[in-house]
């Protein structure tokens, strides 16, 4: 079965740059931490899900997906899920993961407005490589790879919250006038 690892690391510094206090994942949006949204999504999506997230937050996202890979190695392949993306719905998720599923040997990328997204679907055969990963790149040099070799599917989805995260305070506001209806989206 694919499997759900939702990547809470990194330590908020453009967040808290940009006037945020304490940790973006742990900031209110809608009546909830950024971060419950996303494991709300995650959860209703009916796949497992794996939490990766270092005390202190400082390991990079290539660490962070290598240590959920870790913790269900075995999966049939893996959704990569960002922490800081509130307005990720179960839907894209199971879309995502379905597709994965579909085309076994292929990473696959949600693409809207001709942009590419997340959550990034890697198959079993990546479980070595995504083991290996480290620093804060994460797993860009496998999706490249996977181009190069043919194997990489751009899934075509309506849904822009594959670029909706939040990097700032003023993500975060324009966020939450999305979720309460008070706001309008710039992508």
């Amino acid at each position: 079965m694919v499997h759900v690892i939702v990547v809470a690391g990194g330590a908020a510094r453009r967040f808290q740059a940009s006037g945020g206090a304490g940790n973006k994942l742990d900031a209110w949006l809608a009546g909830r931490p950024v971060l419950q949204h996303v494991l709300d999504a995650a959860r209703a999506s009916g796949l497992p899900v794996v939490l990766v997230r270092p005390p202190g937050g400082s390991p990079g996202l290539g660490d962070s997906i290598a240590q959920g890979v870790a913790q269900c190695r075995h999966a049939a392949g893996w959704l990569v899920v960002l922490g800081d993306m509130p307005l990720v719905s179960a839907s894209l998720i199971v879309e995502v993961a379905t597709c994965l599923v579909h085309r076994r040997t292929d990473v696959v990328v949600p693409v809207c407005a001709g942009r590419r997204g997340h959550p990034v679907g890697f198959p079993a055969h990546c479980r070595d490589d995504l083991l290996r990963l480290t620093g804060d790149v994460g797993a860009r040099a496998l999706v490249r790879q996977a181009e190069r070799q043919g194997r990489l599917h751009a899934l075509a989805v309506a849904d822009a919250a594959i670029h909706q995260d939040v990097d700032t305070v003023t993500d975060l506001a324009r966020l939450e006038g999305l979720l309460t209806g008070s706001g309008h989206s710039d992508e």
